[in-house]
C-alpha cells in the first residue's frame, strides 16, 4: 500500500500510530438503530456515517495517517481505497457523505427507514471489514487486502 499521492497531494499526513479501538464506533451503530423506531431516519443515518468516519479515521492512526484539509472526510475515504478495502463500500459511505452533509448544512431531510437500515447494515460490515483488516495487519499478513 502506497500513500504517497496523497502525501503529496497534502491530503494527509504521517503521524504517530496508535492503537486500533472500534467500541465507540460499534456504540455509535447500536445507539443509531434505536433511532430507527423513532422516524428519525435522517439522524440514524448521520449516527451511522459518524461511526463509520471515526472507524476510518481510527484506521488511519493505526497505519501512521491522518487526514487532513478542509475536506478530511473526502480524504479518508480516499485513503480507505489506497489501502484498498472493499471499494463498493467506501463508496457507498462517501455517498453517505454527501447526504450527511445536505442533512447536517442544508436541512434537508431525504433518507426512507428501508435506506436507514441498509445503512446500519452496510455500517456493522463495514467494522466487520475493518477489525479483519487490523488483524491481518497486526499478524503480519501480507497484501491486508480485504476480499469483497
Amino acid at each position: 500500500m502506497s500513500f504517497e499521492s496523497l502525501l503529496n497531494e497534502k491530503k494527509i499526513e504521517r503521524v504517530e500510530k496508535r492503537e486500533f479501538i472500534a467500541d465507540s464506533a460499534e456504540r455509535s451503530i447500536e445507539f443509531a438503530k434505536t433511532g430507527i423506531e423513532t422516524g428519525n431516519y435522517d439522524e440514524v443515518m448521520s449516527i451511522a456515517y459518524n461511526a463509520v468516519f471515526r472507524l476510518g479515521t481510527q484506521l488511519m492512526n493505526f497505519m501512521g495517517f491522518r487526514a487532513v484539509g478542509q475536506e478530511h472526510h473526502k480524504n479518508m475515504f480516499e485513503f480507505l481505497i489506497q489501502a484498498r478495502l472493499d471499494d463498493d463500500l467506501v463508496y457507498f459511505f462517501d455517498n453517505i457523505r454527501k447526504k450527511r452533509n445536505d442533512f447536517i448544512y442544508r436541512n434537508i431531510e431525504a433518507i426512507s427507514k428501508e435506506e436507514a437500515e441498509d445503512i446500519l447494515d452496510r455500517a456493522e460490515y463495514f467494522v466487520q471489514k475493518i477489525r479483519t483488516f487490523v488483524q491481518k495487519i497486526r499478524t503480519g499478513v501480507k497484501n491486508a487486502k480485504i476480499k469483497k
